[in-house]
């Protein structure tokens, strides 16, 4: 990048929030994906107006702009592989206005999602979605993913949460659409279009989020299984019994054990498979269901039931599922995670598939799920300077894709496409469809400077 032009860019945000520096750049170039790309530039807006002005300068130099959160991706969204200007919104972290009687709050892409939880539950009120990654991950990030989690089974995912957006467009627009209220048919919905759009459409500045009460109980029990048929069978009887718990959540015993050996929690390590279920609403309707719900586990052979007495047990089994990921990233250097997904009735005949793949290639696999909601999750501890072991992760990694869209499954349930799963769009995508969204994307962002090589 021309020097007049970078001085250019400098004048818009100052010489405080303007990044050039070898290790500033390094440092904005991965995800938790196995792909780097340096970028030239790195910026730290404070306002929308600063980013129109970014935005209209790098799209008459057709400059490409990568828009970056906390970088907590899995799937290669936020990396920069054309090069350009970074746009690090991790300053835009403000929570501008929480307003729990009209159940809605207003918040700066830069917004921790956890610190929202924590914002809320001073009012008594929550933010659903609650990825894994939510003790770091931002709101705008999780926004251009249209992250999940664990109680999306029972409550939905980011999309079904966001009311209304401030977004600047590739030429410097900025639009607004949407609103504070929880019913509005007004024009398109185009909250839908950019959530999950990884950012490719437009760089989104402020967005305002339906909020909840906080259920008045939960309940929460880990039971134990000697077989992973049993506890697969278990999910499917208590979802065909009409409960929708809050949570229920599959662990197999590869995970359990680095669980275990990261954590020193008391996870059974001689366990198959453990789920993680969790209930909330009313003290009725909880004790109710949670009774149905041990039913449904002694049936299936649960040789152990736990049920967490206090907050801090609750807490207990919950670290468990939230510190997967950093468990298997360290019995190897490159930890792959991917979370095909198939209908709730297909999970048993899923995961037998998915181990039979990674044994085929002899690979150390880990299997967790989104359970309730046919989310799979297959965590694979690698190296990604071992090439031998990486062609055999890409063969499995395409068979686990076949498998799931013989299931009448799907690529992504919440980690999106990013370049992980670009070249295997064409399996879930018809070709169509994928014009379609080429459509899309020629009319909003012409020069195709809005985080290129990515989604589609």
């Amino acid at each position: 990048m021309e020097t007049l032009i970078k001085k250019q860019f400098c004048a818009i945000v100052g010489e405080d929030r303007f990044r050039d520096q070898p290790e500033d750049l390094i440092s904005c170039s991965y995800d938790a994906f196995t792909v780097e790309a340096v970028p030239d530039l790195v910026l730290l807006p404070l306002t929308t107006a600063e980013i129109s002005e970014i935005l209209k300068l790098a799209s008459k130099h057709r400059i490409p702009v990568t828009a970056r959160g906390a970088g907590s991706s899995i799937c290669g969204a936020p990396v920069p592989v054309k090069g350009g200007i970074v746009l690090a919104m991790t300053k835009m972290n403000r929570i501008l206005e929480t307003n729990t009687p009209d159940r809605y709050c207003i918040v700066q892409p830069g917004v921790i999602n956890g610190d929202l939880q924590t914002e809320l539950a001073r009012s008594n009120f929550f933010y659903p979605p609650d990825p894994g990654s939510m003790a770091f991950s931002t709101i705008g990030g999780n926004l251009a993913q249209n992250a999940g989690g664990p109680r999306c089974l029972k409550y939905g995912v980011t999309a079904d949460y966001v009311l209304g957006m401030e977004v600047v467009l590739a030429n410097g627009d900025i639009i607004r659409f949407g609103s504070r209220n929880v019913k509005d048919v007004t024009g398109y919905r185009l909250s839908g279009l950019f959530c999950g759009s990884e950012g490719t459409l437009g760089v989104v500045t402020e967005i305002t989020l339906k909020v909840m009460p906080q259920p008045a109980a939960y309940r929460t029990v880990l039971a134990v299984f000697n077989d992973l048929d049993d506890s697969a069978a278990t999910v499917s009887d208590i979802i065909g019994a009409g409960i929708l718990p809050a949570a229920l959540e599959l662990l197999d015993k590869v995970l359990i054990n680095a669980v275990e050996d990261a954590n020193n929690i008391g996870l059974p390590r001689e366990a198959e498979g453990l789920l993680l279920i969790e209930v909330d609403g009313s003290e009725e309707q909880v004790e109710k269901e949670l009774a149905l719900i041990i039913e449904k586990t002694k049936k299936n052979n649960a040789v152990n039931i736990q049920e967490a007495r206090t907050p801090e047990d609750r807490d207990n089994l919950w670290q468990a599922r939230r510190s997967l990921y950093p468990s298997m990233a360290r019995i190897k250097p490159t930890c792959i995670v991917e979370d095909a997904t198939v209908p709730a009735s297909k999970v048993p005949e899923m995961i037998r598939g998915v181990r039979s793949i990674v044994n085929k290639y002899e690979l150390l696999c880990g299997i967790s799920a989104h359970a309730g909601d046919g989310n799979m999750h297959p965590l694979i501890a690698c190296d990604k300077r071992d090439h031998d072991e990486m062609e055999r992760v890409e063969k499995a990694i395409e068979e686990i894709f076949e498998l799931a869209m013989s299931f009448n499954g799907t690529l992504s349930g919440e980690h999106g496409i990013g370049i992980a799963k670009r070249k295997y769009l064409p399996m879930s995508v018809d070709e169509s469809t994928l014009k379609f969204m080429h459509k899309l994307k020629q009319a909003i962002d012409p020069d195709g400077i809005l985080n290129p090589g990515k989604a589609i």
